[in-house]
């Protein structure tokens, strides 16, 4: 009896999760990092490698104004959030010809302190026919897929008494069920998480005296519940999505100039946690009501802000950070820190995984094809898609990746679809 009750509360789960994505195609990208929040492109996905063209066959691009924030993609729309002068502009793009569809504007007071972007960070969120937007300066709207339509908006950082950080509002929400949550960071009102109703924005509820990140927050389960998982300022907590409440607490981070950007990462009941500016990673064991910590230390990886990519029981991501030092790219096994191998000097970058290749996107404009093989690295193809520096995250869908750079989002075929 035991044993149903514990595989029905996993499927209630599992329903709840993909409602939340309701008309979902395995193509689709409708959120940071992809189906799943981890960088895998869908198994239905591929790519060809064209050993005849120097690069891939550009479909269309578009100017952008300022932010880093990556598209998100569902059936023919693509989802471009960015600034121009005091505006964050939600633009929907026909993903086959680029023409645009509909556009709608917010008004936004962030000022940029560190650096010289002042746009949005967040990727958007697609729920069934919602679009979810956090902007730079806690502007929380949730506006219709097909029109344009604002349904809610919600002034966060008002609202919560959050503060900007260093470079604005940058953790994307997650849509769960009928709740959009968010790492808001108001910790003078226990804001840290708050739970908004997806229908109407108001608040369901709202957890925690923790402060706001740049790390997007991803679902998964524990002994069949449901189970989202925050890195914030200087903790990673699990909540339970439904009532907010905390499984665990585990600091993670450090006070003074450091961020914590890179996703939690999910694997074998473990997490894995990264950050730079000395900071490092762990490995830990998710308990009933902890963390247990079996391997940590500043190898093999520290990651500024991308999230390493899952091969098998490995990880492949980028040590180091974009804006100063060198970077690797390594691949290595999360449990006991043991390297498989390692690319010295490659570079900044975000990969994404389709199929048995990596698409690692580098911040010097490179578009690289490498095999996604834990034995060693092995590059396929290597390709200038751009002059201009590309922080934004990647995109892929129906075998088509998005890339933002300082200029222009571009679309680039990658299959032998037309």
């Amino acid at each position: 009896m035991q044993k149903f009750v514990r595989c029905f509360k996993l499927a209630i789960c599992l329903l709840l999760f993909h409602s939340s994505f309701q008309n979902l195609s395995a193509a689709d990208w409708l959120q940071i990092l992809g189906p799943d929040r981890n960088g895998i492109a869908a198994s239905t996905e591929k790519i060809i490698l064209n050993r005849k063209k120097s690069e891939p066959e550009l479909l269309w691009q578009k100017p952008v104004g300022s932010g880093v924030a990556g598209v998100a993609v569902s059936g023919k729309t693509v989802i471009l959030f960015h600034r121009l002068e005091d505006k964050e502009h939600v633009v929907a793009f026909d993903k086959v010809s680029g023409e645009k569809k509909w556009e709608r504007s917010f008004a936004t007071t962030y000022v940029a302190r560190i650096v010289p972007d002042n746009g949005p960070l967040c990727v958007p969120v697609i729920s069934g026919n919602n679009v979810i937007v956090f902007g730079a300066s806690g502007g929380l709207h949730c506006l219709k897929l097909q029109t344009g339509k604002v349904n809610w908006s919600r002034e966060t950082h008002q609202d919560f008494k959050a503060d900007a950080g260093y470079f604005g509002a940058g953790s994307s929400p997650i849509v769960i069920g009928n709740l959009v949550l968010v790492n808001v960071g108001g910790f003078r009102q226990e804001a840290g998480v708050v739970a908004f109703d997806l229908q109407s924005g108001k608040t369901v509820w709202n957890k925690g005296a923790w402060k706001p990140s740049y790390s997007s927050p991803v679902l998964t389960t524990y002994r069949g519940q449901p189970l989202v998982i925050f890195v914030t300022r200087e903790q990673s907590v699990g909540l339970h999505p439904q009532t907010g409440t905390q499984q665990f607490s585990f600091h993670f981070g450090q006070r003074g100039p450091t961020v914590n950007g890179a996703n939690p990462v999910v694997m074998n009941g473990h997490l894995f946690l990264t950050a730079s500016y000395g900071i490092g990673n762990v490995w830990a064991k998710i308990e009933p009501d902890k963390l247990t910590v079996v391997r940590e230390g500043l190898k093999p990886l520290a990651s500024q802000y991308t999230t390493p990519i899952r091969v098998e029981n490995s990880l492949i991501g980028i040590d180091g950070r974009q804006d100063g030092g060198t970077s690797d790219l390594v691949c290595f096994d999360p449990a006991t820190g043991n390297e498989h191998w390692r690319e010295s000097d490659f570079g900044y970058a975000s990969i994404i995984k389709v199929g048995s290749y990596l698409l690692i996107v580098k911040t010097d404009g490179n578009l690289i094809i490498a095999d996604a093989s834990l034995k060693s690295y092995k590059e396929r193809n290597r390709m200038q898609l751009s002059n201009s520096t590309i922080r934004a995250l990647p995109a892929f869908s129906e075998g088509k990746i998005y890339i933002r750079d300082e200029k222009q989002l571009k679309c680039y075929n990658l299959s032998d679809r037309p």
